[in-house]
């Protein structure tokens, strides 16, 4: 079945290769409801055997950020690429700015990172509780639990939650029943948990989510008296609310695992293979000089509050940020782009001398070539990122940056998270009407659906303590004098610098070459890009595509007219997809008609 606005006889003609039987249903969501942006997505589920046999992940609309900044002054590419996601624009801007320091020699004061630093905290108590109550969350609520599993849901009204004088739902039904769209309660909380969230980035880079006072070597936002007060108080709102969060979504998967321990394959990695940017820098490196500088970049990497690195089949591979940029290749087999290998090299080498390939951001080149869907070929605007030819995922983000955080035992010490041996101890102040708590989040033994949206409930806990670590630091440097928030620059007539950071979903890294003083070449590399990959020259599917492919149909239905297609959505939007709407795609003289509606709570 295709539910695309094309007709039935160009879905045959586009199918992926595979048999047709009577037990098969073809499934095109176009778009994919409740996530950020136009994501497009087809799968073919043999409805008998209950699995998933094709997948395709289809980003439908251009994103030309890369072209439009050819050519610029390079510090108009902080707010241009800012305009790249109006749900993590924050984010973007903080990157672009980290690689032009790189590229223009300067470094940030050090109470400018640590506004930074709160800033980043702060998008992050928005975009997670956006996800959970919002986006994700409807997936587990009572309304659609009903619909699609009736005989779990009748067992989750009787089922008592075991946190229940902490969260104040006696049974996981009540859980399901707060999870329900637009009138549950814990949908209709987050609501106003985010708006307290984007007060405080306001407070520190101007608003939210496209700064306005953040701007290479620091940000021009001026210090009050009660500045950072003003950020602590609302802070002190979100202490009680993080600890049922997490305690609920503790909750809600052990309960799914317990019930039907199927679920433990719904949106499962084949491979635990991870990467992340690593995020919170430390503001005594800033004092030294060496702070976002390439030739330093493993030690002010590994310094970071949340340890970068790539895992490779569980086992750490690497912390160094330096190695995770080498890695990095981007390939458009399955992509409407040309390919740029007949274009001249534009770096042999990284700045320390090691060999970068053709298809190294910093020498890709983003030529856009529309063209027809066809699932053989070319069928997504979206790019192939790989590390060393390795698919590798973001874990929606906050999964990759626990595990590597958990394992590599590398952060700074401090008074609220202590991570190591495969654990993180997260302390959150005693708030209104909860007192002090420890959580403790653990590495799973798999990567699913239900793990991404644990960790990124834990997470909301771990940026509090970030986030509280950091205003200590503040107010240290206000005591101190330390007040300065801003270096002055030069713009060089050549030069290569990359961010590297994290969004709500996971990885994040701008790549900048100037030439006489313009952009010569930028490029983004985004979660969302890594995660809704297509295959790549080796034919391997994109995180998206695998998750998919290895999830197991729990639904349960009697005719094949009443398949929602629920746990492969529950797989795909474990990730927070995130695919901006930017430019429209030309379609070669079709035109495609989108319905547009507000919720689609029900699927």
């Amino acid at each position: 079945m295709c539910l695309d606005k094309l007709s039935p006889e160009e879905c045959k003609e586009l199918d992926p290769p595979g048999s047709q039987s009577s037990n098969v249903r073809e499934i095109f969501w176009d778009p994919v409801s409740r996530v950020a942006g136009d994501l497009a997505f087809y799968v073919k589920v043999d409805l008998n055997a209950r699995k998933v046999i094709e997948a395709r992940s289809v980003a439908a609309l251009f994103r030309g950020y890369e072209v439009i900044l050819r050519g610029r002054d390079p510090r108009d590419a902080a707010m241009i690429s800012s305009r790249a996601c109006g749900v993590c624009g924050g984010v973007h801007s903080v990157t672009s700015v980290m690689a032009q320091e790189m590229a223009y020699g300067v470094t940030p004061p050090p109470l400018a990172v640590v506004m930074r630093n709160l800033a980043g905290a702060a998008e992050m108590m928005y975009d997670h509780p956006l996800h959970l109550f919002l986006l994700a969350g409807p997936d587990y609520s009572a309304a659609i639990v009903s619909k699609t599993n009736p005989t779990l849901y009748e067992t989750a009204k009787k089922t008592p939650a075991e946190h229940r004088d902490i969260h104040g739902f006696s049974t996981i039904g009540d859980l399901m029943e707060a999870l329900n769209p637009l009138s549950g309660k814990l949908y209709l909380e987050a609501i106003q948990i985010t708006r307290i969230a984007r007060e405080m980035f306001s407070l520190m880079l101007g608003r939210y989510p496209h700064p306005s006072t953040l701007v290479p070597g620091g940000v021009s936002t001026t210090l009050r008296p009660d500045l950072f007060t003003d950020y602590l108080v609302r802070l002190t709102k979100i202490y009680d609310w993080a600890k049922t969060v997490a305690l609920i979504w503790k909750n809600l998967v052990n309960f799914f695992y317990k019930e039907v321990p199927e679920y433990e394959n719904v949106g499962k990695a084949s491979k635990i293979n991870i990467i992340c940017g690593g995020i919170y820098d430390d503001p005594e490196l800033a004092e030294s000089g060496d702070l976002y500088k390439y030739d330093k970049a493993k030690e002010w990497g590994e310094r970071r509050m949340v340890t970068p690195g790539v895992i490779k089949d569980g086992q750490l591979e690497t912390t160094s940020l330096i190695d995770a940029n080498v890695g990095l290749e981007e390939f458009v087999t399955h992509s409407y782009y040309e390919e740029w290998e007949k274009q001249p090299k534009i770096l042999e080498k990284d700045p320390l001398g090691n060999p970068l390939s053709v298809d190294h951001p910093w020498n890709k080149i983003t030529i856009p070539k529309p063209g027809p869907l066809n699932w053989r070929e070319k069928y997504t605007w979206d790019t192939a990122p790989r590390w060393n030819k390795l698919v590798v995922e973001t874990g929606g983000g906050p999964l990759a940056r626990h595990w590597l955080t958990a394992i590599a035992n590398k952060i700074p010490s401090n008074p609220f998270i202590k991570a190591g041996g495969g654990r993180l101890k997260i302390t959150v102040p005693k708030g209104a009407t909860l007192p002090e708590m420890e959580l403790e989040w653990k590495v799973p033994k798999v990567i699913n659906a239900l793990e991404r949206n644990r960790a990124r409930a834990y997470h909301i806990p771990y940026v509090i303590g970030v986030a509280m670590n950091f205003l200590l630091k503040a107010f240290e440097y206000l005591r101190a004098g330390k007040t300065k928030v801003w270096n002055k620059f030069e713009i060089p007539r050549e030069g290569i610098g990359v961010g590297f950071y994290e969004a709500g979903r996971g990885w994040l890294s701008h790549h900048l070459i100037i030439k006489d003083y313009k952009i010569y070449n930028y490029q983004i590399i985004t979660p969302s890009t890594i995660n809704a990959s297509p295959r790549d020259p080796l034919d391997q599917p994109g995180p998206y595509e695998e998750a998919a492919l290895n999830t197991p149909i729990v639904e349960k239905f009697t005719t094949p007219e009443q398949f929602t297609g629920i746990d492969i959505l529950r797989s795909i939007r474990s990730f927070d997809p995130c695919m901006p709407c930017t430019v429209h795609m030309f379609t070669g003289g079709r035109v495609i008609t989108r319905d547009v509606t507000t919720c689609a709570c029900s699927i």
